[in-house]
């Protein structure tokens, strides 16, 4: 790369691929795990990629206009991006989030620029395991911000550009990265645009890649599975809600189901033996791609997103 960007938001995307070799070794499976290092965009996180697409789409659209405020719930990933982008575009930016998440989140968005109101969890909620219940209290404050303020809204739980920004961008770079050779694709859900996104440029190109939504297995209601605890660690997803307006089910071979201390396991494991350092939602990631060439018949190759940054997380105990 010869030259410099004009601005941050130029360096959204155009992350790398890695393919997981030492990781499928140590567990003794046949076939291949590549990961897009999507937590080496300049907010850490693949929501640098949704935040910039959808203030960019309002802007287009008129929905956003020069110098308005923008608010979002966020888990802290998409409130990282928007704060960077709004900064970028000089928007002033409110994030509303629970105080379920790791603190290096809030903090983060505050550096950047953010104001960051933090909401209360529901009565008997844990401390870094954000509940439906949770997120449902984050949401209601988040409408009442927004009709304060006056503000845009960018809901990436509704917006296309959740889903444009993979479609247009991750997957087609993904599918280049791997020379054409994906078998399946699996994802954490959280707004489930990544997945949508991804699996859409994916099928355009090669209509057999399959597609696997992974939840927590005490939350896996996407699959038509009971709640048996909201409570799970994993952060960034497995909200216990049924229905995700993003979400193309036409899309879907199947649902995964991880375990915390396999997630946790697997994410630590990607640290020592890959040098990756990630998240929880990563980690449920390559623990469901690593299941799936557990139960192949052949050398299958599966891809997924390295969501975000372990850096996040230091106040956690998973590392």
């Amino acid at each position: 790369m010869r030259g410099f960007a004009t601005s941050v938001i130029d360096l959204i995307g155009g992350t790398p691929t890695l393919q997981l070799d030492r990781l499928v070794l140590h567990c003794g499976l046949l076939g291949r795990v590549v990961l897009k290092l999507e937590y080496l965009n300049p907010g850490f996180s693949k929501k640098d990629r949704v935040a910039l697409e959808m203030l960019r789409e309002a802007k287009q659209n008129g929905s956003l206009v020069p110098g308005q405020t923008v608010v979002e719930l966020t888990s802290g990933n998409t409130g990282t991006g928007l704060a960077m982008v709004c900064g970028a575009l000089g928007h002033p930016f409110i994030a509303v989030m629970s105080r379920g998440n790791s603190t290096e989140r809030a903090r983060m968005m505050e550096a950047l620029g953010a104001v960051v109101e933090l909401v209360d969890q529901a009565p008997g909620g844990t401390s870094g395991q954000v509940s439906g219940a949770d997120l449902a209290l984050v949401e209601t404050r988040t409408c009442q911000v927004v009709e304060e303020t006056g503000a845009f809204r960018a809901d990436q739980f509704s917006l296309s550009g959740s889903v444009k920004a993979h479609e247009r961008y991750t997957g087609p770079e993904l599918w280049e990265q791997c020379g054409g050779e994906i078998d399946a694709f699996v994802d954490f859900v959280g707004s489930a645009g990544s997945f949508t996104g991804v699996m859409r440029a994916l099928r355009r190109v090669h209509p057999e890649v399959r597609g696997y939504v992974v939840e927590p297995i005490d939350a896996a209601v996407l699959s038509g599975a009971p709640v048996t605890n909201p409570d799970h660690r994993v952060q960034g997803g497995g909200y216990s809600m049924a229905e995700l307006p993003l979400l193309d089910r036409s899309l879907v071979n199947g649902y995964l189901k991880v375990d915390d201390e396999t997630v946790i396991r697997t994410t630590r494991l990607l640290a020592q033996l890959e040098g990756v350092f990630a998240g929880f939602s990563t980690g449920a990631n390559v623990a469901a791609a690593l299941a799936l060439l557990g139960e192949s018949d052949s050398a299958i190759s599966v891809a997924a997103l390295a969501c975000d940054s372990g850096l996040k997380y230091l106040s956690t105990d998973l590392f």
